[in-house]
């Protein structure tokens, strides 16, 4: 099925300009000028709600292992009392209106924190100038931020390399356009592997497993991919964690689950060995349990281009399993009814 038919908001289109993102802002953004004394910063937080929030969490799983200092993604309306005048705060809202981020900055402002905003403007890029913060603009104002995670996710990598937080993450994010230039071309061929994939887990309801802070992030993204544009059920969870509980579950009835479940493993060059041998024992102790079981090595040399292949990858995975559903991958009416909701 043609996955374009009905993608009323250019979804899948989008998601397939993701390597031109990245080089989009790594030639706009040069020398950002206003940023802190690297010296004064002891910690960082990553502020943001759902997709814009997602390029936050990118950004953060990409820097975390290279920083000297804590890298922190939080998701609500109060930050955590530790913020203060040694903290940087980076906000990423596409649309500026976003009421969690926006109460979170607020809060932020008062506890003298250093701000970098992330924004396509409104009411975030002018409380960022109002706390003496730095804006970096998104260009594009779109309807649903996941169409745009390049643009939201490098501009706080390259921040953070300024930094000296994030070294070499300019080389890292060239080295992840090659690879997603790569992945693409597979993906427009005539063996799809994305098609591939969807054609497998098929009408399951996928469990995306993936190791370390690389593997979970791409889970994530995995599972949220599938509830916006497939507009199914997903789940993810952490290797090792799940080790520690889910899998004690998949044991109860197996019968009942080999029918509804398919287990996806993300799998990366920067995995502990023992989370390989995790993962190992996960596919023996659960096969009988699973419909299937599907395991996705990524693209790719370093941490940061695997990361970007297996999220990539998971976009159009779920792309294609909504053109086999029959459903716009576009809109999602349940988060617009909420915006609205008086309860």
């Amino acid at each position: 099925m043609d996955t374009d038919v009905l993608d009323t908001l250019g979804i899948k289109n989008a998601v397939l300009e993701l390597p031109e993102q990245i080089e989009e802002s790594l030639a706009s953004i040069g020398e950002i000028v206003g940023l802190p004394d690297p010296s004064r910063i002891e910690n960082v937080l990553l502020l943001g709600m759902g997709d814009s929030g997602f390029g936050g969490e990118v950004a953060a799983a990409s820097a975390r292992s290279f920083s000297p200092v804590p890298i922190v993604v939080y998701n609500g309306y109060l930050p955590p009392s530790w913020v203060g005048p040694n903290t940087l705060v980076i906000a990423l809202s596409n649309s500026g209106t976003t009421e969690e981020t926006l109460e979170s900055l607020e809060a932020a402002v008062e506890a003298g924190a250093s701000l970098l905003a992330v924004t396509g403007g409104g009411e975030l890029e002018a409380l960022a100038h109002r706390g003496r913060g730095v804006v970096l603009t998104v260009d594009r104002v779109v309807e649903m931020p996941r169409m745009i995670l390049g643009l939201l996710a490098v501009p706080p990598m390259l921040a953070l390399e300024q930094l000296g937080l994030f070294p070499g993450a300019r080389s890292w994010l060239s080295e992840a356009v090659e690879v997603l230039k790569r992945r693409r071309d597979a993906v427009l061929g005539a063996d799809n592997p994305a098609a591939a994939i969807a054609n497998r887990i098929g009408s399951t309801v996928p469990i995306v497993y993936g190791g370390g802070v690389i593997g979970a992030t791409a889970a994530k993204r995995w599972k949220v991919a599938y509830n916006h544009n497939a507009k199914v059920p997903a789940f993810w969870a952490p290797m090792p964690e799940l080790c520690h509980n889910e899998l004690v579950g998949w044991g109860g009835n197996p019968a009942a689950t080999r029918e509804l479940f398919t287990q996806v493993h993300l799998r990366h060059d920067a995995e502990h060995p023992q989370t390989s041998f995790r993962f190992e024992f996960v596919r023996s102790a659960t096969v009988d349990a699973m419909h299937d079981i599907v395991e996705i090595t990524a693209l790719g040399d370093g941490p940061i281009a695997q990361l970007f292949d297996l999220i990539f990858l998971g976009d159009l995975v779920s792309l294609e399993a909504a053109a086999m559903r029959g459903v716009d991958p576009g809109p999602l009416p349940e988060v617009e009814a909420l915006k609205h909701w008086v309860g």
